[in-house]
């Protein structure tokens, strides 16, 4: 990083590669019409320099050429941007207090209407869906599945993980008070664990940016889970908005757990319900 040590009062100025990751975000902004521009710096850029590595370019203005005029450039990067890092029932705690603090007042609704944003390649979505079927809501239940990458999504509709993480969530599933056997709702399949389509009947697998698009649909919970600590403070706002948009009157929110709205300019529009596993609730005014 440069330095002006004539004036200290002056800013460092950006160094070159700070320069070309601007530049490569709004080329893909204008070109593509993804917003990862309001993303944070530090995770962009190590996710940058995998994708530089993986792609065999040596700049990030040779990477944004291959991005802009190669048939596949484009959806390869934007493998490396989206990186899912999840699993199901993650967090076992979240998911007991789900259960404990939420599914009574959802279970006072003739019907449901739920949003998991971000929801990668599935696993929280099956996550959910397993737990509303063990607590009688499932069916009359709509969820919606969102994401803006099309691979997580088609891995998210398939419905199939790798059996050696089935133990891993197994225990999760235990922990986050399952009322069942987890074996139960998937078998050995395709070199993976199939999960029974039934948990999936009424989802809804859609494309969605939360940095441009709109709210399509009230909903009584919104589960975003570890998705605003990749967003600066402008994103996560327009995204909190959009939740509390969407969401009814005393409708939920979920977050992960480095994830709070308490700072944000929402922060007073929902009431916390359980603040070590941030679920909260909007607020009445």
């Amino acid at each position: 990083m440069s330095t002006n040590p004539t004036n200290p009062m002056v800013p460092p100025a950006p160094d070159d590669f700070d320069i070309e990751l601007k530049m490569l975000m709004e080329a893909v902004y204008l070109k593509y019409n993804y917003d990862f521009r309001e993303y944070t710096g530090a995770s962009q850029k190590r996710r940058i320099l995998v994708a530089m590595r993986e792609m065999e370019c040596d700049t990030v203005s040779s990477l944004q050429a291959k991005v802009m005029h190669a048939p596949d450039g484009f959806a390869q990067l934007l493998q490396y941007l989206t990186i899912p890092v999840t699993e199901m029932f993650r967090d076992p705690e979240y998911w007991q207090a789900l259960r404990e603090h939420v599914v009574p007042f959802l279970k006072t609704y003739p019907s449901l209407k739920v949003w998991v944003a971000g929801c990668s390649t599935g696993e929280e979505v099956y996550s959910l869906a397993i737990l509303l079927q063990e607590e009688g809501l499932l069916e009359r239940t709509i969820i919606y599945a969102t994401d803006i990458n099309p691979e997580s999504l088609d891995a998210a509709r398939r419905g199939v993980f790798p059996l050696d993480r089935m133990r891993t969530y197994t225990e999760n599933y235990q922990k986050a008070g399952g009322k069942g056997a987890f074996s139960d709702y998937y078998t050995a399949a395709y070199n993976g664990a199939l999960f029974n389509r039934v948990l999936v009947e009424n989802v809804t697998f859609a494309d969605h940016s939360l940095a441009t698009d709109s709210v399509f649909s009230e909903t009584h919970f919104v589960s975003c889970r570890n998705v605003l600590i990749y967003f600066n403070r402008k994103l996560q706002d327009r995204v909190l908005g959009l939740f509390h948009e969407s969401l009814c009157y005393r409708g939920f929110l979920g977050l992960g757990s480095k994830e709070s709205i308490e700072f944000s300019s929402y922060g007073e529009r929902f009431d916390v319900l359980s603040r070590r596993e941030r679920i909260y609730r909007k607020g009445v005014a």
